[in-house]
């Protein structure tokens, strides 16, 4: 997918969640952006990596600020303990309007992933983000107490319950997934 498509995809899915209520930090950003890929289907084709607080993309982190950069998005500061947020920025309206179709055309995604992330905490999105990474890993086949001991091995600070809970999360998502999707 072109760079411009993706900013297009990557700024919708910033609208909508300000509009749900996240504050859209990047981890907000990235995590929402890795269900929206490897869940969803979207052909952002970002390169994600398990890093200190679950799937993470460099890549990703460059196109943020080069839309920064270019005024597509603007970060704001945010009182402590809260990070920046990112918001559209003044160039915002006239990419979207070079690409109307490609908004559309994933806007049940974007919808579907808002709705379910924008109000999380940073912890539950790297409990449900790693918990997609491991279903990913194992398979929809392997258990429940599989997948959460395999996050738990994998993030020791996230106890089995809490690990369990995660998976079982991503779990009904995919089975809303495959709904949406069909």
């Amino acid at each position: 997918m072109e760079d411009s498509r993706r900013q297009v995809i990557v700024l919708s899915l910033v609208e909508k969640m300000e509009t749900k209520g996240s504050w859209c930090g990047e981890t907000h950003i990235q995590k929402s952006l890795y269900f929206l890929q490897e869940m969803l289907k979207v052909p952002t084709e970002f390169d994600f990596v398990l890093y200190k607080h679950g799937p993470f993309s460099f890549e990703l982190r460059d196109e943020l600020a080069a839309m920064r950069g270019n005024l597509i998005l603007e970060l704001h500061s945010n009182p402590y303990p809260y990070g920046p947020s990112h918001s559209p920025g003044q160039s915002a309206d006239k990419l979207k309007q070079l690409y109307p179709r490609t908004s559309k055309e994933y806007e049940q995604q974007i919808d579907f992933i808002s709705n379910k992330l924008s109000e999380k905490r940073v912890a539950e999105l790297e409990r449900l983000a790693t918990a997609l990474y491991v279903t990913l890993e194992e398979g929809l086949d392997e258990s429940v107490k599989t997948r959460g001991r395999m996050l738990n091995k994998l993030k020791p600070h996230v106890t089995i319950e809490q690990a369990i809970e995660a998976i079982k999360e991503v779990d009904l998502m995919w089975e809303e997934v495959k709904e949406l999707l069909n």
